[in-house]
């Protein structure tokens, strides 16, 4: 029971990982005729685990409904109740061309929802004394789901309102980049648990482009901007390798994931476009490293679970 009460809202980044890579591997197997069955394994296991999260989570409401407001007010897990709206977003796009029948209610619902939460997390950050060492990258969660929107959402609604999606989402994005990269830079280290979070830094351009694309149809100027940023970031944090080694579990190793599935999906798209190799050669790559590290990082959280650390208090 006392681990119910201390279970995590951050296990949504779980989903956000590993439909993140279905959806890569979806990618792959329309570009490359990678084996179908991969991607529909994981769309299946994602979605069970999303709604083993969600009974879980949904547990702890119901006996511990104080931990729950407590998490709600809190200014660093205020942003991972995103990652629930995010969680359905991204099951949306996996199951949009395999059972649309799932992913068209899903969308809306998950779009709706994350429309809530970008209104209600920045009136709460404006409404409340923050001081600089509170952000970090989780701060872009309930931004990135905004990119999100429009890659499915050209299709079931007029442009303009993906427009709007992706307007707020990188306006905010570079709004927090700059505010973040300065706390990185000029303060204390952040917390052992939040490094994986600097990997969020590839996600908002690698979303943003795959958005971007689907709204213009168009490799231009911008969508270059956006694709070579996301690299950077990739190529900065692979550079800075050795600050990610030995650092101690932590449910947040999962932001390893979803960005790296981002990346991977972002190269395949540009491949697909404009038939340059070396796009393939970095969406493959991505794709491995995103299937090693998740293998990995999916290793420890189920040794983690069994051997009782995780859901304990902190």
């Amino acid at each position: 029971m006392d681990r119910i009460k201390y279970f995590q809202i951050p296990f949504f980044a779980v989903v956000m990982g590993l439909s993140g890579l279905a959806i890569a591997y979806q990618k792959a197997h329309h570009i490359f005729a990678f084996p179908k069955f991969i991607y529909e394994c994981l769309l299946f296991l994602s979605s069970i685990l999303f709604l083993v999260i969600l009974y879980f989570y949904a547990k702890k409401a119901v006996l511990f409904f104080e931990e729950v407001i407590k998490d709600f007010f809190h200014p660093i897990r205020i942003n991972f109740f995103a990652a629930f709206s995010i969680s359905l977003l991204l099951l949306s796009i996996a199951f949009y061309s395999y059972y649309p029948i799932i992913s068209i209610p899903l969308w809306y619902f998950g779009t709706l929802l994350h429309l809530f939460m970008t209104f209600y997390v920045v009136s709460f950050w404006i409404r409340h004394n923050f001081e600089i060492t509170h952000t970090n990258p989780v701060w872009f969660i309930p931004i990135v789901g905004n990119v999100l929107v429009p890659v499915i959402g050209v299709d079931l609604l007029p442009k303009e309102v993906s427009l709007y999606f992706f307007s707020v989402g990188i306006f905010f994005w570079i709004l927090l980049s700059t505010i973040i990269f300065y706390r990185v830079i000029f303060h204390h280290q952040m917390a052992q648990k939040f490094i994986p979070t600097l990997f969020i830094f590839i996600a908002p351009p690698a979303v943003g482009f795959i958005s971007y694309i689907k709204i213009l149809n168009s490799f231009d100027f911008t969508a270059n901007i956006l694709l070579s940023i996301a690299l950077f970031f990739a190529i900065l944090l692979f550079f800075m390798g050795k600050s990610f080694l030995n650092l101690k579990f932590f449910i947040s190793w999962w932001a390893f994931t979803f960005p790296l599935d981002a990346i991977a999906i972002a190269f395949m798209v540009a491949f697909q476009i404009t038939h340059n190799t070396i796009y393939a050669i970095f969406g493959v790559g991505f794709l491995a490293i995103a299937t090693v590290v998740i293998g990995y990082v999916s290793f420890q959280t189920v040794k983690n679970i069994l051997y009782k650390e995780i859901c304990i208090e902190e």
